[in-house]
């Protein structure tokens, strides 16, 4: 707590303030807002009452259900195939004894690039006018870049999960690496010279150790993905369609009474956003407790 008797805490939390400050007022600020405007509150139009008929009213959409559902297996496919290979690409590079560097610049290099960009780029590659079907046709594979398979604007979100993976393997690969450079070598040559395998050693010494590092950017990737709105805008299909996306659809309709319904949507994904940041912090701590007993 900021009265601990430890010397340094009130210090730490006067170097966090300015970007607490920053959190509170951005994102709680805007959080309070969307939750009365959730509750029917919106003076603009009149209303001025609060009530839960929003929320109601989008509980009650077949829609609904197939958007969080279709949201859901987006933000988990990805993340799970994210994090499998990011473990994999650090594990590689740290392996790597000559060109590490130049390995990691070229693993983190999409970082910097927006998810509009990248969505750009993967209509350009997966669309059956782009990049991988024109070859496809060209090398004989198929007859015509019509035949080749739907992966973009298709019901199975394959090419948002595509954008997802593209991105967030760098993020969560940077984390591991800076786990990886923070455990050192030693552990392992310790189990080495205890005669564990190389399998061995990952199960037994790596793996429990990194754990918590790639949980936690594991967590980051999958609320953002189940937040995020720009790849499923443009990659998409026009039914069912991710929870952001409907949500902005509500958000700029005609009628503004349909505002409350978009403010709804918002606050239940910040909510599973939510609970998944729980679900982490509780596996976190049993984690621990184990590992300390």
């Amino acid at each position: 707590m900021f009265w601990s008797a430890d010397p340094e805490r009130p210090r730490i939390w006067l170097m966090l303030a300015p970007m607490l400050a920053v959190v509170f007022l951005l994102f709680g600020g805007g959080l309070f807002f969307a939750l009365i405007q959730s509750f029917g509150y919106l003076p603009l139009i009149g209303q001025t009452e609060f009530s839960l008929a929003a929320y109601v009213t989008v509980l009650r959409q077949s829609s609904f259900l197939a958007s969080l559902l279709l949201t859901l297996y987006i933000a988990t496919t990805s993340t799970v195939i994210a994090t499998a290979l990011a473990v994999t690409a650090a594990l590689a590079i740290r392996a790597t004894t000559r060109g590490r560097q130049a390995l990691s610049f070229i693993f983190q290099f999409n970082l910097p690039i927006p998810h509009l960009v990248g969505a750009v780029a993967m209509a350009d590659l997966l669309s059956q006018s782009g990049l991988l079907a024109r070859l496809a046709a060209a090398f004989g594979l198929i007859d015509d870049p019509g035949q080749f398979p739907v992966l973009v604007f298709d019901r199975a979100g394959v090419g948002i999960i595509a954008e997802y993976v593209w991105k967030e393997t760098a993020f969560i690969g940077v984390t591991v690496l800076a786990v990886l450079h923070a455990i050192g070598p030693e552990y392992e040559e310790l189990a080495r010279s205890l005669g564990a395998n190389r399998w061995q050693r990952f199960r037994l010494v790596l793996l429990p150790l990194m754990l918590p590092g790639v949980l936690a950017a594991s967590v980051i990737a999958f609320a953002f993905s189940f937040g995020a709105f720009e790849a499923p805008y443009l990659l998409g299909a026009s039914y069912p369609q991710v929870l952001p996306v409907l949500a902005y659809k509500r958000y700029t309709a005609v009628d503004l009474a349909a505002r409350a319904e978009a403010m709804a949507l918002c606050v239940i994904i910040t909510l599973v956003a939510g609970a998944a940041i729980v679900a982490y912090l509780h596996v976190s701590r049993r984690y621990l407790r184990r590992e300390a007993d």
